[in-house]
């Protein structure tokens, strides 16, 4: 239990299993941070909002952002969950979409979870209203879940370069299959459930990410969906949206200060969403479906996790959203 510097009280609930196996998996766990309920006001259970951190598919653990949680559940009085999944690593070397089937599994669990307590088996949120934050490669987790892509064109064998073999002279890992609309399918049950997305700070076109950051092939992007010759497969700035999927809303955040994503990738994704929503990208900025903000965030690329303004943006956004499906009452 922890008390934020607003007296907001929480109670957390740490490496809960979203994937059920005999034997213990810390890449198939999340933490849970419940603020605490006022029961003489409180008389609906509250929606629940899940950050997926970033880390290139390679790097990063929920508790490096556990304060952020605390922070978003402090400002929106929310419960947060922040899942782990599997990463690309040495010892590990799976491939796209093994990270995102991670998150889906643990996206799919919060619609039938039990509970922290197995004496009151109730989850202290409501299943119905889930809110989704994805930052960096996370936001292109979300996008290959929650936006569907074309089938493969018939000529896609090009695409693959050379055999490439690890620095031990071992063959690599065959590369990502090729998605196609039945890759990462999102129950009906979650699609309704989910409300709207936010990313921030988000990879989604791999190829224009090159052209700025040759570096990162080698570094993440070999490594996670294979030495191609081109990425445009998963170019999620490309992809429809899924049938179900249309009374999403979403909220594309940039820093002026991240020199490691560059804020055309930001572009691409944000003028892609507004074509598939039919929103005029000129009035429609604070009112539609699709909304960004790349003036505010001033911090490097994870730095702004760490501050006061990126919960602030996030949680104001979600609690808009939440006031205006309110006032519109029930469709």
């Amino acid at each position: 239990m922890s008390s934020q510097p607003n007296t907001t009280v929480l109670d957390e609930h740490r490496d809960i299993p979203y994937i059920a196996t005999d034997a213990r998996n810390p890449l198939h766990e999340f933490d849970l941070y419940v603020p605490k309920r006022r029961e003489n006001l409180d008389t609906r259970l509250p929606p629940l909002v899940c950050f997926i951190h970033g880390g290139a598919w390679r790097s990063e653990d929920k508790a490096e952002h556990a304060g952020l949680a605390r922070r978003l559940a402090a400002h929106t009085n929310f419960p947060v969950a922040v899942p782990n999944y599997r990463l690309t690593t040495a010892s590990t070397p799976i491939r796209h979409p093994g990270h995102a089937e991670d998150l889906l599994a643990f996206l799919h669990s919060l619609l039938t979870w039990s509970g922290p307590q197995a004496s009151a088996p109730t989850p202290p949120y409501d299943p119905t209203r889930l809110y989704l934050i994805g930052h960096s490669c996370s936001a292109h987790m979300l996008t290959s879940i929650f936006l569907q892509p074309p089938e493969p064109a018939s000529d896609a064998s090009p695409l693959l370069a050379s055999p490439s073999s690890t620095a031990s002279g071992v063959p690599s890992p065959p590369p990502s299959p090729i998605p196609t609309p039945d890759t990462l399918v999102p129950s009906p049950a979650l699609l309704a459930a989910t409300h709207a997305i936010v990313m921030s700070e988000g990879l989604y076109d791999l190829d224009a990410l090159l052209v700025t950051y040759p570096a990162y092939k080698t570094w993440f992007i070999a490594p996670t969906f294979g030495r191609l010759r081109s990425y445009a497969p998963w170019n999620t700035a490309s992809y429809q949206l899924r049938p179900g999927a249309e009374h999403l809303r979403w909220l594309i955040l940039h820093s002026k200060g991240d020199t490691l994503v560059d804020q055309g990738q930001s572009e691409r994704i944000w003028g892609h969403l507004t074509e598939l929503y039919g929103q005029d990208v000129h009035v429609g900025d604070k009112g539609g479906p699709v909304q960004r903000e790349w003036e505010v965030l001033t911090e490097e690329h994870n730095e702004m996790l760490a501050g006061e303004v990126y919960p602030r943006l996030v949680g104001d956004y979600i609690l808009a959203n939440i006031q205006c499906q309110e006032s519109a009452g029930p469709s």
